[in-house]
């Protein structure tokens, strides 16, 4: 069939590529070889956060004591509780179907591989092959779970997050090796239902890509919530014999750490991601990729071939379901001529980035470690969740907002927040960074009182060393 453009991957950066180029006018054929959606609806973003809300409500029952409501036995059914999010996961996928449908794309199953420039070969589910000629190209095939050295996936006993989301019984020693969001998401959940959680990170913290702060008001936390943590430690062999995961202090300059055996009947791998780009005859053509296989592209999405853009994992820039959406939007209008937003560094440096355990971390831009290695002069303000009126009335006034503003005109460099439901704070902040509002700014405007965006408030007035209530 001839097309005018053709999105390969049916992901976050996928399908928005091609909603935006058919609202552009474009006719779309969308490849994908699984389900729409991707990794982001179907094992990842979505059903995680499903399972986690239900954390959320067992945390919230168990706790319904100080309240005055007396719950009494709360039973635990985690079958149920995963069928709950393949349930979630299901309507959301028909949604997609609908919206493919609505906008005229013609959706094709399979796995494609460029045989020219110009042209793919898809190969269907049973082996049969078909051809799609096109103007114009996206890719947008995401990425899949790094395994380690000594830890192979397995699908039982050593698990990626894909496999960790629909697991049915839960683990009742968990080892995660990566202190990273997934990682930290799922401590939380398997914890918070009842497993013995240990978390091995190499680094020195958890979430060791956000502040120095956030990382350790995090660990703080989650050790006194009886979560195990080991920072600075790989994880090195397991034997699903015996149960017994090797696990030793990082080697400093060439000298070997101490090194012991956790017990662990489920060993989780969160340590980052691999493109997906094999087997799709991208030499072929000779697109450009890195020494790991990411697709290359400049801040268009566009690749070294001006016909062919690259959207989402795939392209090794920042990981993230939203950041993907916001390259498919402008790759499309690239794509059409259509004034495109270019992506570069100064973007992705404020793209928002989420973890979504409790606490829950929220952030962009610059931490304090990065500022000053740049050079930048700012100040800090920051104020707890402790004063706040609906953070003690919710039973979760533990965290902080943190907000960091350049010396010699205000503007936001960054923006750390941990604590309950902090996701949702950060949008404000996002806003106000883009345009170009300074913290006085948003100290002025008046925040509905008791809400926890008044945190924000207080933290910008921080800034000027002005809060109210510290």
């Amino acid at each position: 069939m001839q097309t005018e453009v053709a999105v390969i991957g049916g992901g976050p950066g996928g399908y928005a590529a091609a909603i935006r180029c058919a609202q552009l006018g474009r006719k779309v054929a969308l490849i994908e070889k699984e389900s729409l959606g991707g990794v982001c609806l179907n094992w990842g973003c979505i059903p995680s956060k499903a399972l986690l809300h239900a954390a959320n409500v067992l945390d919230t029952v168990q706790a319904a004591g100080t309240l005055g409501i007396d719950i009494g036995n709360v039973t635990i059914d985690f079958s149920r509780t995963m069928a709950h999010s393949r349930t979630i996961v299901n309507k959301q996928t028909r949604g997609l179907q609908f919206l493919m449908r609505k906008n005229q794309i013609e959706v094709h199953t399979g796995s494609a591989a460029f045989t020219d420039p110009h042209s793919l070969q898809i190969t269907g589910a049973g082996g049969e092959l078909s051809q799609i000629q096109a103007e114009s190209f996206i890719i947008a095939t995401g990425g899949q779970a790094r395994a380690l050295p000594g830890l192979p996936f397995d699908g039982t006993r050593v698990l990626s997050s894909r496999e960790a989301v629909v697991l049915a019984d839960l683990p009742e020693q968990a080892v995660i090796v990566g202190g990273g969001a997934i990682g930290v998401e799922f401590a939380y959940l398997w914890h918070t239902f009842g497993a013995t959680v240990t978390l091995v990170e190499y680094e020195d913290r958890l979430l060791p890509l956000e502040d120095a702060e956030i990382s350790q008001e995090l660990e703080k936390q989650f050790r006194g919530s009886g979560i195990k943590v080991y920072t600075g430690h790989t994880a090195q062999a397991y034997d699903p014999q015996t149960g017994l995961l090797q696990v030793g202090e990082r080697s400093v300059q060439g000298n070997s750490g101490e090194v012991w055996e956790l017990p662990a009947d489920r060993v989780l791998v969160a340590v980052g991601i691999a493109p997906n780009t094999d087997g799709m005859g991208l030499d072929r053509i000779g697109l450009q990729l890195d020494a790991k296989g990411f697709v290359q592209v400049d801040d268009y999405l566009r690749t070294n071939h001006p016909h062919i853009f690259a959207t989402g994992d795939c392209t090794g820039r920042l990981p993230l379901a939203h950041v993907a959406i916001a390259q498919a939007v402008t790759a499309a209008e690239s794509l059409a001529d259509a004034d495109p937003v270019p992506l570069g560094d100064a973007q992705y440096r404020f793209m928002p980035r989420c973890t979504y355990a409790s606490p829950q971390v929220a952030s962009m831009g610059y931490t304090e470690a990065e500022a000053q290695t740049a050079g930048l002069a700012y100040n800090v303000g920051t104020f707890p969740l402790f004063p706040n009126g609906k953070a003690k009335a919710r039973g979760a006034h533990k965290g902080f907002v943190k907000i960091l503003a350049g010396s010699d005109y205000g503007e936001i460099l960054g923006a750390h927040l941990i604590g309950d439901e902090v996701t949702e704070l950060l949008p404000a902040l996002s806003l106000a960074q883009m345009m170009e509002l300074t913290p006085t700014e948003i100290a002025r405007t008046v925040h509905a009182h008791p809400t926890l965006s008044e945190v924000v408030m207080e933290a910008a007035a921080a800034v000027e060393g002005v809060p109210l209530h510290m």
